[in-house]
């Protein structure tokens, strides 16, 4: 558990119905519309738990314009799933919701719908739907509406997500999120879940506006520590051949999906991005595969090869 630094919790009485963790950094430029929509919510009953890993900018004075309960722990401390970990085991309530400090919900009964499904004792967690921010590449918009569709059930290749997100406590009790690589927390637990037998709920209703225009060293980054996270997920494949043949395939969809948005510097771009997105996960994927298989438990090279593409 990483060192960190505890401000007095807001809630001195009974205990609210849930606890939303929101993890940030540096987040000024969104965290306002997060906190904004989240005090909008209809569903009011709950306890805010404001992670922050170094913030340098305005967030911290942003947060403290909210009732929220503030953990602040160094940059370098920040590992997704120890920190996650740590946010459940100092909240007090049954059921957590996650919500990223760049996710902003889209209408007021956006949480009521994301924990409406407990009341079906055998679901365990849910997810949202997350909408592309307006800004959004057009190669995102693709990606959004193939992950989050806005009725059904999300794709088999996607188990949980949590941008938008919410558990039971007793279900993370049964298996904390993982700390083997750095990235990747949420789909390694949806995939414990799904091979454990446990029911998690896909909720287009809890519709959410997230997304982001990454830059191709940014995408690097993300797609290489999603790679090493799946090395230690039983049943994934990372294999250069495979991910050859899924960067064509994405290719040739994002030529449609440009070609109706007429957007044709986009289908330009797109075999660089596809060609990065894909290769960045091989080498994760790589990565990820030689750590397990020689019992390597540090995730720091994960770790830098995102912050640094962030920071540099």
């Amino acid at each position: 558990m990483p060192p960190f630094r505890d401000h007095a919790p807001v809630h001195t009485g009974p205990a609210p119905s849930l606890t939303v963790i929101m993890r940030s950094k540096n987040s000024a430029d969104t965290i306002g519309q997060a906190l904004a929509g989240l005090f909008a919510q209809r569903h009011d009953d709950f306890e805010l738990l404001v992670v922050d890993s170094g913030s340098t900018d305005r967030t911290l004075e942003i947060v403290r314009q909210y009732p929220a309960r503030l953990i602040e722990i160094a940059a370098s401390d920040y590992y997704p799933g120890p920190v996650l970990n740590l946010a459940i085991a100092e909240s007090r309530t049954e059921l957590v919701v996650f919500q990223n400090s760049d996710v902003v919900p889209l209408t007021p009964d956006a949480l009521r719908a994301l924990v409406a499904p407990f009341g079906d004792p055998a679901v365990q967690a849910t997810f949202g739907r997350q909408v592309p921010r307006p800004e959004a590449h057009t190669w995102v918009r693709r990606d959004y509406a193939a992950a989050f569709p806005a009725t059904g059930d999300a794709p088999s290749w996607l188990p949980y997500s949590l941008p938008f997100a919410a558990m039971r406590r007793s279900a993370w009790q049964s298996r904390p999120f993982y700390a083997d690589a750095w990235g990747s927390e949420d789909t390694e637990w949806g995939a414990w879940a799904r091979r454990a037998g446990h029911r998690i709920a896909y909720v287009p209703g809890a519709a959410v506006m997230h997304s982001h225009n990454y830059a191709l060293r940014q995408l690097f980054g993300r797609r290489f520590i999603e790679g090493e996270a799946d090395a230690f997920v039983p049943g994934t494949s990372g294999s250069a051949l495979g991910q050859a043949r899924r960067a064509l395939t994405a290719v040739a969809r994002d030529v449609a999906w440009h070609l109706r948005a007429g957007d044709l510097r986009g289908l330009v771009q797109s075999p660089a991005r596809r060609t990065v997105y894909h290769w960045a996960y091989y080498r994760g994927y790589r990565h990820g595969a030689a750590r397990r298989a020689r019992g390597d438990r540090d995730a720091s090279v994960g770790q830098q090869v995102v912050l640094s593409r962030y920071e540099g």
